[in-house]
């Protein structure tokens, strides 16, 4: 019999002290109150208590203010093997991504089998048959067609792994990242706000750069973008709204936007993208054109490409949501466990979201001059085909 049908037998304050307990990966690891918040994803008050009364059991000892310490050994946890099924386009977002998976697995000793779905959905649906193969535990899945997002479900559920999806939904998987209809507000919102002191409030165009391909829930992205620039502009209402698939990519939406201004007479556009390798293209397109001057642009997930075109002085880009990607790592695997534990865990975890501008990058973004993956301001426009 499953042991979820015997969950009205369980002493929920036994499960909860253990989760305490279990939040603890060495004897000599030493948390506070706050970490153990963290851990357990149980309120501040709970924690407390179930730390005064496991002290007083002699369980656990205090070693300083709010601080706490095994005073026995955990026994070893078991090994997961967890496969992730990469995104694979060349941009800066997915590899943050991997490179905060491989972290954050290798601190929490967990195996992570990596395959790479280059974008292409006949290889995602190669790589789940291996990830099934390999008999992994659990699967976080990283690819952008919605359309192939059933089948891919389908064979992990077939053979009972439970499923993780980065930013695009795939049916009884756990859903982590963007929270796509705030994101495209915020975006929206600049834009307008942008609109009224540079241009008090009139706009001939607006352009919104789609990436068809990922579905109903990423495209909520630009439907927030039109309710956002509409909400701060109510003369907006009436403006021509074009709309371009992109699909995602620097080069594709270079040419169409090209081909766009060819035939646009608007003097004023605002642009939001799906994405930063989109909202580069759209750059590039209008500053090849000679209209630079003539165009807002707001990209989102605040890639190290944007960030740098960002720091351009007089550049059209006028900001971008960041997702953080650099951050994913840590909570997927953080989810992963959590789901292997059989501990309750929410149908969407949604990262939360910054608007970057020109004024604020240094702010959130100090050690960018630093890093090699940055590229100069130049060099940020020139990406791959």
């Amino acid at each position: 019999m499953k042991p979820e049908s015997h969950e009205r037998y369980l002493v929920k304050s036994l499960v909860h002290a253990s989760a305490v307990l279990g939040s603890f990966r060495t004897a000599g690891e030493t948390l506070r109150l706050r970490d153990i918040v963290q851990r357990t994803g149980l309120t501040k008050g709970t924690c407390f208590r179930l730390l005064y009364t496991l002290h007083h059991c002699g369980l656990l000892e205090k070693v300083g203010e709010n601080l706490y310490r095994l005073v026995w050994e955990p026994r070893a946890r078991r090994r997961y093997r967890i496969g992730y099924a990469a995104q694979g386009q060349d941009t800066s977002f997915p590899r943050e991504v991997l490179n905060g998976l491989l972290q954050a697995a290798e601190r929490e000793q967990v195996e992570l089998i990596v395959v790479d779905n280059r974008y292409q959905p006949k290889v995602a649906l190669r790589n789940a048959d291996h990830l099934v193969r390999e008999k992994v535990d659990l699967v976080i899945e990283f690819q952008t067609d919605e359309a192939v997002a059933p089948a891919i479900a389908a064979k992990y559920l077939q053979a009972g792994i439970p499923m993780i999806a980065i930013d695009i939904p795939h049916p009884g998987a756990t859903y982590f990242g963007a929270n796509n209809y705030e994101a495209g507000l915020i975006a929206g919102r600049h834009l307008g706000r942008w609109a009224k002191k540079h241009w008090l409030g009139q706009v001939d165009e607006i352009l919104l750069i789609e990436l068809a391909r990922a579905g109903s829930v990423p495209r909520a992205r630009i439907r927030g973008v039109l309710a956002g620039i509409r909400e701060v502009l109510r003369e907006a209402e009436n403006c021509p709204v074009v709309s371009l698939d992109g699909d995602g990519q620097f080069r594709t939406t270079l040419e169409r936007v090209r081909s766009h201004l060819r035939t646009s007479p608007a003097r004023r556009i605002l642009v939001g993208a799906a994405n930063d390798p989109s909202a580069l293209g759209a750059v590039r397109a209008f500053e090849e054109a000679g209209r630079g001057q003539s165009v807002a642009v707001v990209g989102q997930n605040a890639e190290p490409e944007a960030r740098a075109e960002l720091r351009r002085p007089r550049s059209p880009l006028i900001g971008s949501v960041a997702y953080f990607p650099e951050k994913y790592g840590d909570g997927l695997i953080r989810l992963a466990l959590d789901i292997l534990a059989r501990k309750p865990v929410p149908p969407a975890v949604f990262m939360k979201h910054q608007l970057i501008t020109p004024d604020n990058v240094d702010h959130y973004y100090p050690n960018d001059r630093l890093l090699e993956t940055v590229r100069a301001p130049d060099a940020a426009l020139q990406a791959p085909p």
